[in-house]
């Protein structure tokens, strides 16, 4: 019986092998078929052109997956460094996309490869160990032992592409919700479930995920497509270096956990290198099956069922909705657990205020220590840089006026966002903030409807490499459980003598404010979040 649980598969490193048919689009395959045009205009990914950059011609896939003019400006912007040093043109995503001997190799006149083995998910009701944190976190760490120049180069740039897109399907998201509702969203997550669809399509879905993912497709040739490989292989290294601190044996203060659930109509058939291929974003990938027609409802009932025994993570929102024509569900769970050095709990329950009006009793952490900080007096905000790790770091943002919250945001997560906070510098303050448990789940198939692109995964999508039956795709959850805690009895890692007097700066978090979690090293932003109310799921 082909095996269901995927958790011990190793992410292969990228350039070691060039399998046909194997981890995202065959190069020949794309080039077979043309990409799709749009079928409405689309919505920038990344925002509007920055000022004073020149006018260039746009790639039909660009346009019909969601990329503006100014998208292509930005990216082409930030890799055109990488080809001036020699004359030879170097493709600007070149760490991204198939080399020249691969695709020299994969090109080679040859008999056609056999084809993919397949297997058939075991029905929904069988056991599944239950998934081990401390394990996962080990496995992360080791996938960055040993790493190359090359591999965390490439790991920048897939930051770089994952937070452009964080940013957007962030507005998106935040507004379809009310003010007063909260707000959590992985961007490495996010586009990891679209990389992961990119690694089972062929044209002409193939094409239109690559530009949504950011990559232009400046010609047909094989060079210039995304090599889905690469950049599944990034992320995992963009996920160790968020825990890696101190090895995979040392007293962890940070915890990411991502488990893949596969949920698929009775009968369908998934290919084994797809799934498989899933190993570097999620080291537990759950392939399952159950009758998704009869009865929705109760099909939805039991996917929760299984994955709340399996992880043992009290999610926000449980799936619903399951519509009776689909034959394949994709939920992406995230979890992370973060632990403030030098932090305490404050003795007894604090005043949160929701609004002017209202509060709410919470539990808070407290702690002072040399945090970096910025106050905007010019748009009404200050940023709080507290460290998590060696490599990571919490950034906290405050309205100077609760009522701003949602200006702040608007101005604050967009793509200038790390450009802005440069601008912290060190300052002796005493911090306080709420203990936090953040739930929020979102379906991907909304936010891609919201960005006039519902048919990307739609019921036309070439999904060739996951399945050779008529795939229709229904659901595409991404649900993170996010929580922060004091870790007592250490020290900041930014500390210094603790000082005395008027010159600690007080900074008391008990109001709406926004955060972001971010891994210095491949600059790449693993989550951004809105707290309304502490007590409430996003």
């Amino acid at each position: 019986m082909a095996r269901q649980r995927h958790d011990a598969t190793p992410c292969p490193k990228p350039e070691r092998r060039a399998a046909r048919g194997r981890h995202g689009p065959h190069p020949s395959d794309i080039n077979r078929a043309s990409v799709a045009q749009p079928e409405e205009e689309a919505t920038s990914v990344l925002g509007t052109r920055p000022e004073g950059s020149a006018e260039v011609s746009t790639p039909p896939e660009m346009a019909s997956a969601g990329l503006s003019l100014g998208t292509s400006v930005l990216c082409l912007l930030a890799w055109a460094r990488l080809a001036t040093a020699d004359r030879v043109y170097v493709h600007p995503f070149h760490l991204l996309v198939y080399s020249k001997s691969s695709c020299d190799q994969l090109q080679k006149p040859s008999a056609e490869p056999p084809p993919d083995p397949t297997f058939t998910p075991v029905p929904i009701q069988a056991e599944s160990s239950a998934v081990d944190g401390q394990a996962l976190r080990a496995q992360l760490v080791r996938a960055t032992q040993g790493l190359e120049a090359e591999d965390r180069l490439r790991a920048a740039k897939v930051g770089m592409l994952l937070n452009f897109m964080g940013f957007h399907m962030y507005k998106v998201l935040s507004e379809t919700q009310s003010a007063a509702s909260g707000a959590i969203l992985s961007p490495v997550a996010l586009f990891g479930t679209l990389a992961s669809f990119y690694l089972g399509a062929l044209d002409p879905t193939a094409g239109r995920l690559q530009a949504f993912l950011g990559v232009p497709g400046e010609d047909q040739s094989c060079t210039s497509r995304l090599d889905g490989h690469k950049v599944l292989s990034a992320l995992q290294t963009i996920q160790g270096l968020l825990v890696a601190q101190g090895g995979a044996g040392s007293r962890a203060r940070l915890l990411l956990s991502t488990v893949v659930g596969l949920f698929t109509a009775p009968g369908l058939r998934l290919k084994q290198p797809f799934v498989q291929g899933l190993s570097c974003i999620a080291p537990v990938t759950l392939s399952r099956s159950l009758d998704l027609s009869t009865d929705p409802d109760l099909a939805a009932e039991k996917i929760n069922g299984f994955m709340q025994a399996v992880t043992g993570w009290e999610m926000g929102r449980p799936l619903t909705g399951v519509s009776p024509d689909s034959t394949l569900l994709f939920s992406a769970y995230v979890r992370f657990q973060g632990k403030m050095k030098g932090f305490s709990l404050l003795p007894g329950l604090q005043e949160f205020w929701v609004d002017n009006t209202t509060s709410v009793s919470v539990p808070m952490l407290s702690g002072i220590g040399t945090f970096h900080y910025w106050s905007d007096t010019q748009n009404n905000l200050s940023v709080t840089r507290v460290p998590l790790s060696a490599s990571a770091c919490l950034l906290l943002i405050q309205p100077h006026r609760a009522p701003d919250l949602r200006q702040v945001e608007a101005l604050t997560f967009r793509h200038n966002f790390l450009t802005r906070v440069k601008n912290l510098s060190p300052r002796a303050i005493r911090l306080t903030l709420p203990q936090l448990t953040l739930k929020g789940s979102c379906d991907l198939q909304d936010l891609l409807a919201q960005t006039k692109l519902p048919t990307l995964l739609g019921a036309e999508a070439n999904l060739g490499k996951i399945s050779d039956a008529n795939l229709r795709v229904g659901k595409v959850l991404n649900s993170v459980l996010f929580e922060l805690k004091a870790d007592e009895g250490e020290q900041p890692v930014e500390s210094a003598p603790q000082p005395a007097g008027p010159e600690v700066l007080e900074v008391t978090l008990n109001s709406p404010f926004l955060l972001a979690v971010l891994e210095r090293e491949s600059a790449a932003l693993h989550f951004l979040g809105r707290v309304s109310n502490p007590l409430s799921a996003a």
